[in-house]
Parts: structure tokens; C-alpha cells; sequence
């Protein structure tokens, strides 16, 4: 049975909204094998959508800037952000979904007055937002990223399970193992079977921290390394990475990082989704975004102005991670933690 959702992600610097049908069965049937009728469907697995989107936004609103220095959302961040959930709920209100969740992640965590955010939310969208864990995150991030992959072209050929899943946020990186459970089982992976940790470093958190020149200094660039490699060695402990054979990135950086490699002039999603960029071009965009300065970073035509001050930052995190574990390529999704979030509404 086909169910509409809402899903709201609201990170350290954007907060997103997905509006879907699901359909679970189809999920099933793509995943574990055809029965009929479905066994008739010769169309490729990749054109048979379990989740359709209705609406998908985004606002660049930096809920999190500055909470790593005071430790306080800040009256303007707060603003901005009910001014884009005043307009997520009209959006809500025209589709009717049948259920609602909203999550909040890594700057709500870490603030004092989360509450002050969690009574706003509440009066303007009606629904309260969880300030969900770093496993949490974790876990959504990685069922919004592979649950598609089940079974799919991608997984039988060039991709293949486990997977480790790297979502570069603004204020934490999420770092989950996992896999489709072998041939006999090609459905999702159960959350038991999954390896995950949450660090503290993000695209904003990192440029709060160091990157203030225009463009940054070595010296600025050696620090941030240190911070980024000193979080890797946290992941790592935790996360046994030389087991996946298939880095998934996901968020803001990593989508954006693709679409220079792509040399698009638009940000198209659907050419960067499930792209495969090669880590030498990973590191020489990182590279270049360093040397940049500002107001060369925001004429990159696929450029959201909401990424210029922290883009070089997001994209030296992907490329130490594909520099620590050794990973030849990332294959870039569009589906995240907001997909997953969807999926966790049905039952």
C-alpha cells in the first residue's frame, strides 16, 4: 500500500524537506526477488520507484553558526530557520501526508537552548523535532543511501555491498558499515548488522575553526587537516573500513564536489546521483577550493551561495577520508538522511 510522507531534516546548515510515496512492496519485491505479478515488470530495477518524490527543498539557513565557539543558537539563526519551516508547512499542508517527522542533528545536540529551538518548531510546524542521536543519524543516513542499492545494477556490478556510508554535515560526519547480508539475502540490511560512529567534524564547524583567511593559509589548511585526521582515527576505531568495498558519500559537500567533477553548468541532481567521481579528482578540487578565493568559489556556476564559505572544507574532509581508508572512487547519492527519515514512517 502506497503511503505520502513528510520528512524534515534540519542540520547545522540547511534544513531540508521531503515530501513521498512510499511503497513498501514494491521495496520487497525489488529486493528480494521477483513473485508475481512483479515477475512480468521487465523494466529495469533502477526505473521502479518504491519512493516517489512530491516535493523536495531545500533552505540554506545555518541553524549552527557559532554554536561551537558560544555554544547557543543564535537569535538570528533561529529566525531564519522558522521563516523556512513557516513555508515547509504550507507546502505539508497542501500535500497531506499521513505522517510527519522532523529531525534534528548536530547543532541542536550540542546547543543550550535547544529548548527555545524544539517550543518554536513546535508553534510554527505542529509537530516537535527529535534531537536525534549521532547513531541515530547514522543509521538514517545509511537506509536513505542504500535502501535503493538492494538488488539493484549498481550493487551486482561495479558497487558492491558493505558499504561504508559518509555523511559530511555541518557541525559531524557519520560514518556507518553495512550491507546487504550476502546473495541470499538482498533486502535492506538490518540496523544490528551495521557499524557506525558520529565525529565532530563538519563543513562549518571546521571553517569556524580555521579557515578565516580569504583564501586560507597553510597554515590554516595543515590545521584543519590535523583536526579532520585526529576524527578519522576516532571513526576508524570504531568503524572497520578496509571492509567495504563501496564508499557511498552523501550531503552538501560531497554533492557539490561531484557536480564540478561532472563539470556541469547547472547543479542537476540526477546526473549527480550515483555518479562515481575517482579520488585523484576529489583531491584536486579540494585542492582548488583551498586556493580559491571567495568570490572565485561563488562564480562556480553549480556554486549554492549557501556553500561558498564552507565548501573548501567539506570537500578536504572527503578527501581525507578517501585518502585514509584508500578508497579509488566515492559513489555520490542524492538519498540520505532525509530518505531515510521517509522510510522510517512506514511501518
Amino acid at each position: 500500500m502506497t503511503r505520502r510522507v513528510a520528512a524534515i531534516d534540519c542540520g547545522t546548515n540547511s534544513v531540508r524537506l521531503l515530501v513521498a510515496d512510499i511503497n513498501p512492496t514494491a521495496e520487497e519485491e525489488r529486493g528480494r526477488g521477483a513473485t508475481a505479478p512483479a515477475a512480468l515488470d521487465r523494466r529495469p530495477l533502477t526505473d521502479r520507484r518504491p519512493l516517489t518524490d512530491l516535493v523536495r527543498e531545500m533552505r540554506i539557513v545555518r541553524l549552527g553558526e557559532g554554536v561551537d565557539k558560544t555554544g547557543r543558537l543564535s537569535p538570528a539563526a533561529l529566525d531564519r530557520t522558522m521563516t523556512a519551516l513557516g513555508e515547509y508547512a504550507d507546502l505539508i499542508g497542501q500535500a497531506k501526508p499521513e505522517a510527519v517527522r522532523m529531525v534534528a542533528t548536530s547543532a541542536t545536540r550540542d546547543a543550550a537552548n535547544a529548548r527555545e529551538f524544539t517550543d518554536r518548531v513546535v508553534a510554527v510546524l505542529g509537530v516537535a523535532p527529535e534531537v536525534i542521536s549521532g547513531d541515530e543519524e547514522a543509521w538514517l543516513s545509511f537506509t536513505g543511501a542504500t535502501r535503493e542499492l538492494a538488488g539493484s545494477p549498481l550493487a551486482e556490478g561495479s558497487c558492491p555491498p558493505p558499504y561504508l556510508v559518509t555523511d559530511i554535515g555541518g557541525g559531524s560526519t557519520e560514518f556507518v558499515l553495512g550491507g546487504s547480508g550476502g546473495p541470499d539475502k538482498p533486502g535492506p540490511p538490518s540496523r544490528r548488522h551495521i557499524r557506525d560512529r558520529s565525529v565532530n567534524i563538519g563543513c562549518v564547524r571546521l571553517t569556524e575553526r580555521h579557515l578565516h583567511g580569504d583564501p586560507p593559509s597553510a597554515a590554516e589548511i595543515r590545521a584543519t587537516i590535523a583536526d579532520i585526521d585526529a576524527a578519522l582515527d576516532e571513526a576508524a576505531a570504531a568503524v572497520p573500513a578496509a571492509e567495504a568495498r563501496t564508499l557511498v558519500g552523501l550531503a552538501g559537500s560531497v554533492t557539490t564536489v561531484a557536480a564540478i567533477a561532472l563539470g556541469l553548468d547547472r547543479y542537476q541532481p540526477d546526473r549527480i546521483h550515483h555518479a562515481r567521481i575517482p579520488a585523484e579528482r576529489v583531491s584536486e578540487i579540494s585542492g582548488l577550493l583551498l586556493r580559491l578565493p571567495r568570490a572565485e568559489r561563488a562564480a562556480i556556476p553549480v556554486m549554492h551561495p549557501g556553500r561558498v564559505d564552507v565548501i573548501a572544507a567539506g570537500a578536504l574532509i572527503l578527501d581525507r577520508i578517501m585518502t585514509r581508508f584508500g578508497f579509488p572512487e566515492v559513489l555520490v547519492s542524492e538519498h540520505d538522511i532525509l530518505d531515510g527519515i521517509a522510510w522510517s514512517l512506514v511501518p
